[in-house]
């Protein structure tokens, strides 16, 4: 937002509210990593509140990026370092000279580090949620991992991991390692283990020592027992996104180095390119270059912040606008919920208003108890003004006039740019909770989940006269805390309000505490709520329809049992049309993904009707990785140019299993163990990720605001076909037999939406063929191959032999007797429009004729024994009909010559074998 006087009229709730959220020293910078002459600037490591304060972990954070500055910097080739980096420490630490916060905060933390909440393992870990070459949301470090030193016998020493994690974070590259596919097929039919580069070597350990490959294999399964173990001392340089922890590695695989045959992360996301392919791609290499000379870059410096007491001034618009569409009302209605439920203790408040000009309506106060709350609830705005006129810069200057008092002097500017904070959009639809739901989402930013509200519900309707609006809110275990059941209306006299508990108690209108200026009703529920499902019911009792509407917060029940919470988000806060918006939702309890859940988007237009989409965490589409708790779909139903405001709600049934069992996404690699001078050293077994299965009784609800965005250049009138199925990234080939199966989810018509019409693939004996040139590359026949609905599973099988049988070009320097095929999809709508190409995936087809592989042999050596067994039945069989012709006039007891015929002659099995 830019400060602008004498604003024009204003048609929408976007500019009416204003919450500054200040700190009286602001930087005149941008958030974010910034890349200035080769160095990083405003690197941010915050710790949790919940952390144990423990000064070695300050200085454990600080030697680890001095070391990873310098280990990048030989990494990239001298072209990139860490120069400043802010070190975020909790208010609940003691005060040590330490700088106080300006804007920096938990929630936009680079780096965050706290604990797993009471489960085991401290895996280094960077939360990627979009696609290859797209920076992540940040990486986790547990205290253990710093504090800590023995850990560094698996990991590697700390600067090297956080290299490893950085490349995650800053360029979109993907582990090289694969723990769910130790091993592969090469192209030549050879079992292979999953590494990069191919050149780092070691030897297969079973349960009594170093054994030869063949031991380590049965059939086509890997024995149990055994495992591969590199060596301590390696000659290969690559690479830092398989196993950092290596001496000999100090760079990362490029394209002589890189194994495009390994299945893992980075060859699936990033289509077979190499990491170093990937990271020379990225906007930090693109604009800038390697630095001169032989030196090294300067030692990295750090500042410690901590936060302090928050301040915050509520800055109201009063002009005669707000009388259109209720807006005074829901704006009172909606500050008053935040001053009584949301905003933190301890937290200085002032209040300021605007019309054609600024006026202060209560200097700071800070919050020590409730009546402290209700004193500033009434400071609030009673009526409008008779101006029409609005001057924002008259009221921001009120409101940074009220913080100057505390803290001294300020600067006025693009705050929300500026200090990164939210920003929402509240459209003029009188049952519309958008605005209490931005409130709501409004914290302090600590990081600090077991004093936050959680946001249980927010529904509104408009009811017509003696009707009802009716419903229920799950409160689940992990809350209950502080639980606040909330009812605005629009009319002078309240709703009939009847509540109802798990356990049947009722509560009446009567047992609420009314505010009749502002048309709210409020319930506190003492002590920790009853866990599930509460009843409310609404009567409109007024003779016209009214807009009733209901909001649930509540806290965390335990500080032991983390509550789930939602983090509803946007990859981007603008777009042009035709450009879609990706809408994400990371849902978890903890940092453990919850799976299985229903998750509802709701995007308001400024004009127009709500449109409510569902989210999914299926690895397809918008998805990046699958089951990793982030729920994401594109939207691209844009009615009108201007903002859209964002909401979602998340439900989930009762279940046993809602967590993940792990953390996916990208970690560093923990090694098990090396070979030394030819003996086996292993280290600590890793800690799993455990956690204890809690049956969930009653599932759970949760509501997040996701802020708002804004659409240009949507054209009037009908909207022409523009938007293509989305591109498929979990292609998958597998060999059977003679045959390619192929397997992937389904694109849209449009992107993720509706069915696309069919599919061309294509494959290659070549991968730099079908990397550069789909289109020359062989067709397969899809003819029957009819898409399905978006986000099912797709199987197709075909037969290479059909496609691979005549000459094809090779490019020079390729291995010509390479047995592989890559193969790749793109989809089409009925308007011809093709999605992206796909993710490469690659099988292997044919035995080479110089070599036994093992799987190859197993096979051959249980056809000869089925053989052999059918041969050996034969001829018995020979044998009894033969007896029994030549012995047929004998006279035999029948009893002794069954029991002959039954020893002697019966069929081998295989266990006489």
């Amino acid at each position: 937002m830019t400060c602008r006087d004498k604003a024009g009229p204003v048609c929408s709730l976007t500019f009416v509210t204003l919450l500054l959220v200040l700190n009286p020293e602001v930087l005149l910078l941008g958030t974010g990593v910034q890349l200035q002459d080769n160095g990083y600037d405003g690197l941010l490591v915050a710790i949790n509140p919940q952390v144990t304060e423990d000064q070695n972990l300050i200085s454990n954070i600080k030697e680890m990026i001095t070391e990873a500055s310098f280990y990048l910097f030989n990494a990239t080739k001298r072209r990139v370092f860490f120069r400043n980096i802010k070190i975020l420490i909790p208010a609940t630490w003691k005060a040590n000279n330490y700088s106080k916060v300006k804007q920096e905060s938990y929630e936009k933390a680079n780096v965050i580090v706290t604990d797993w909440y009471g489960t085991h393992g401290d895996d280094p870990y960077t939360l990627q949620y979009r696609g290859c070459g797209k920076e992540g949301k940040y990486i986790h470090f547990t205290p253990n991992f710093l504090l800590n030193d023995n850990l560094t016998a698996g990991y590697g020493s700390r600067g090297r991991v956080f290299v490893h994690e950085w490349a995650h974070l800053r360029w979109g590259v993907f582990d090289e390692y694969n723990n769910d596919k130790p091993l592969y097929i090469n192209g030549r039919n050879e079992i292979k283990v999953t590494r990069c580069s191919s050149d780092i070597a070691g030897v297969f350990v079973c349960e009594k020592g170093l054994c030869p490959q063949e031991n380590c294999f049965i059939s086509k399964l890997f024995k149990e027992g055994c495992t591969f173990i590199y060596n301590s001392t390696q000659k290969a340089t690559a690479s830092i996104m398989f196993m950092q922890s290596l001496s000999s590695v100090v760079e990362f695989c490029n394209a002589s180095t890189h194994n495009q045959e390994a299945p893992n992360l980075q060859n699936q996301m990033c289509s077979l390119r190499s990491v170093w392919d990937v990271i020379t791609d990225s906007a930090d290499f693109n604009h800038s270059f390697p630095m001169n000379g032989t030196e090294l870059p300067p030692l990295p410096t750090f500042f410690l912040v901590q936060a302090g007491d928050k301040v915050v001034c509520l800055v109201l618009d009063v002009s005669s606008k707000m009388v259109e569409a209720d807006r005074l009302l829901r704006l009172q209605q909606a500050a008053e919920f935040y001053l009584m439920q949301i905003v933190e203790i301890h937290t200085f408040v002032g209040i300021a208003s605007f019309n054609s000009k600024g006026e202060i309506r209560a200097q700071l106060h800070q919050i020590n108890s409730d009546d402290d709350r209700k004193l500033l609830v009434s400071y609030l705005p009673a009526t409008v003004s008779t101006e029409a006129e609005t001057s924002i810069c008259s009221g921001l200057k009120k409101g940074f006039e009220v913080v100057e008092k505390l803290n001294g002097k300020a600067y006025l500017t693009s705050q929300s740019c500026i200090s990164g904070g939210l920003k929402f959009f509240v459209p003029d639809n009188p049952n519309s909770n958008s605005l209490i739901d931005a409130f709501s989402r409004i914290s302090s930013g600590t990081g600090d989940v077991f004093q936050q509200r959680i946001q249980l519900e927010s529904m509104g309707e408009n009811v017509k006269s003696h009707h009802q609006l009716k419903n229920a809110v799950t409160v689940d275990n992990s809350v209950g805390n502080d639980t606040v059941f909330l009812v605005t209306w629009q009319t002078s006299d309240p709703p009939e309000i009847v509540l109802f508990d798990p356990n049947g108690r009722k509560y009446y209108t009567s047992d609420f505490i009314t505010n009749l200026a502002f048309r709210t009703a409020r319930l506190w529920i003492p002590g920790t709520a009853k866990p599930g499902h509460w009843t409310y019911m609404l009567n409109n009792t007024h003779h016209s329809l009214q807009a009733l509407k209901v909001t649930v917060t509540s806290r965390a029940s335990s500080s032991a049992v983390s509550p789930a919470t939602v983090e509803a988000f946007v990859e981007r806060d603008s777009t042009h049309f035709p450009n879609p918006v990706m809408i994400y939702a990371n849902v978890r309890k903890g940092f453990y993904p919850i799976l299985n859940a229903t998750v509802t988007a709701t995007i308001e237009p400024e004009t127009g009707d709500p449109v409510k989409l569902k989210l999914f965490d299926d690895g397809a589409g918008a998805d990046v990785i699958k089951n990793d708790g982030i729920y994401s779909r594109y939207f691209f139903s844009f009615a009108v140019n201007g903002s859209y405001s964002l909401k979602v709600h998340v439900s989930h049934s009762p279940s046993i299993s809602t967590l993940a069992h792990s953390i996916p996404g990208s970690h560093a690699m923990y090694v098990p163990g090396y070979i030394a001078n030819g003996n086996i050293q292993m280290n600590a077994p890793r800690k799993l990720l455990g956690r204890s299965e809690e049956e969930q009784k009653w599932g759970f609800s949760r509501i997040s605001s996701g802020g708002s965005f804004s659409v240009l250049g949507v054209p009037t009138g009908p909207h022409p076909d523009v938007f293509p199925p989305c591109k498929i990234i979990d292609l998958e080939a597998v060999k059977v037999e003679e045959e390619v199966t192929l397997s992937w989810t389904a694109p849209g018509e449009d992107f993720d939406q509706g069915r696309a019409t069919s599919y061309e693939i294509r494959m290659s004996k070549s991968l730099q063929n079908i990397q550069d040139d789909f289109n020359n590359a062989i067709l397969v026949n899809t003819s029957k191959l009819n898409p399905q609905q978006t986000g099912t599973r797709e199987i197709f099988t075909f037969s290479p032999k059909l496609f691979t049988n005549g000459p094809e070009h090779q490019p020079a320097g390729e291995i010509q007797e390479s047995h592989r095929i890559y193969v790749a999809i793109r989809a089409m709508d009925r308007n011809s429009l093709k999605s992206a190409v796909s993710n490469i995936a690659q099988a292997s087809l044919f035995i080479h004729p110089n070599s036994a592989p093992i799987l190859a042999r197993n096979h051959l050596i249980l056809k000869g024994v089925l053989t052999a067994m059918g041969l050996i039945g034969i001829i018995c069989l020979i044998i009894v009909a033969t007896h029994c012709t030549l012995n047929k006039k004998k006279r035999v007891d029948k009893k002794e010559w069954n029991k002959i015929s039954m020893n002697k002659c019966r069929v081998p099995s295989l266990l006489d074998m």
